[in-house]
């Protein structure tokens, strides 16, 4: 199917790919490229919202059409399954427990980030997801990273013989976004996004630390926009979604001075430990605080660089890593477990 709409037609594209790639096929449906469509339709001019909207519905349709395809096929195949580790003959009970009767469970990672995904949306985000691999330029230059800093080493950051770069974080996508939307500032809208992605760093690995994992970036630019809006979104996002833990407990936050070459001033962001009350417990190391994410205020260079005037506008940024959110907020005390495939892990979160 064509569709007159450019990102439309790319984001279709996008979408066929990834069907391929699904184990639950209608998946596909609730795939955040295609809800980030929808939160665009406000912010259209009025003349372009019908016909913007219809492609959306067309292409919501090509996709239903697929799965439910792809559903018959499945259903006229034989019901014997060859992949599995046991022969017809193993009785029931001595076969591997599945996890369901299915094809699985979603991993715990992407049930979380969907939740993630889900507060922000409702406080007026949109998301866009990041890429795995990118340039010099998007990853350091547009971020004002200096020349020689020790990221830009191979040392410390994963890349290619060509020059290309494994992200070390989300910011990767932040130059992109600004150019994007900086002209729906002159018109009164802010920028408002989130950026999940997966991330790789040279690390050594241990309890707290993976050379491969997941963070979410958070942008904001408007006129006014100052720290105290930074700390409050990152309060109510955390409030939000730790409220299964603090039941009517509110959270208090904290932020210290640090250093981040793209943000100036510069926090690291610690919130009140929700396991313990500040008394003290093996999650926050017996301190009462939990360190959790680096943000600040977005570094007018890098405003510069993406075509906004920051004597006009001003806004800030965040990361943070979903293994950690997750982590707290199940007592899990090795990050290793996400990526070990152990049963044994997985099955409690069914």
């Amino acid at each position: 199917m064509q569709f007159q709409n450019q990102k439309i037609s790319e984001t279709a594209e996008l979408l066929q790919q990834r069907f391929e790639l699904l184990e639950n096929k209608a998946d596909i449906l609730k795939a955040v490229e295609l809800r980030s469509l929808y939160a665009e339709i406000p912010t259209l001019p009025p003349e372009e919202r019908g016909s913007f909207g219809k492609e959306i519905n067309l292409l919501k349709q090509e996709l239903e059409a697929l799965v439910a395809s792809h559903q018959e096929q499945a259903e006229a195949l034989p019901s014997i399954d060859v992949t599995a580790p046991f022969d017809i003959n193993v009785p029931a009970d001595k076969r591997p427990r599945l996890l369901t009767s299915d094809n699985g469970t979603k991993h715990p990672l992407m049930v979380e980030l969907e939740r993630v995904l889900d507060i922000f949306y409702r406080m007026g985000f949109t998301a866009v997801e990041s890429r795995q691999i990118d340039d010099d330029y998007h990853m350091f230059g547009a971020l004002n990273f200096p020349e020689g800093h020790p990221a830009r080493d191979d040392y410390d950051t994963f890349m290619t013989e060509e020059g290309l770069i494994a992200p070390a974080h989300t910011s990767t996508m932040q130059n992109r976004i600004l150019k994007q939307h900086a002209g729906n500032l002159e018109k009164g809208e802010p920028i408002a996004a989130v950026i999940p992605g997966r991330v790789f760093r040279n690390e050594d690995l241990d309890a707290r630390h993976e050379h491969t994992f997941h963070q979410v970036e958070g942008v904001y630019v408007d006129k006014g926009i100052h720290a105290g809006n930074l700390i409050a979104t990152l309060k109510t996002f955390l409030q939000e979604y730790y409220s299964d833990v603090l039941g009517d407990k509110q959270l208090e936050v904290k932020t210290q001075p640090f250093y981040f070459p793209f943000t100036e001033p510069s926090f690291e962001f610690a919130l009140s430990c929700p396991f313990c009350d500040k008394a003290g417990c093996n999650v926050c190391s017996y301190s009462g605080w939990i360190e959790l994410l680096g943000c600040g205020m977005i570094h007018p260079n890098v405003l510069r660089e993406g075509g906004i005037d920051p004597e006009v506008y001003t806004g800030f940024a965040w990361g943070f890593g979903i293994e950690r959110l997750v982590m707290m907020k199940y007592g899990i005390e090795d990050i290793r477990h996400f990526e070990s495939a152990k049963l044994d892990f997985l099955r409690q979160f069914k």
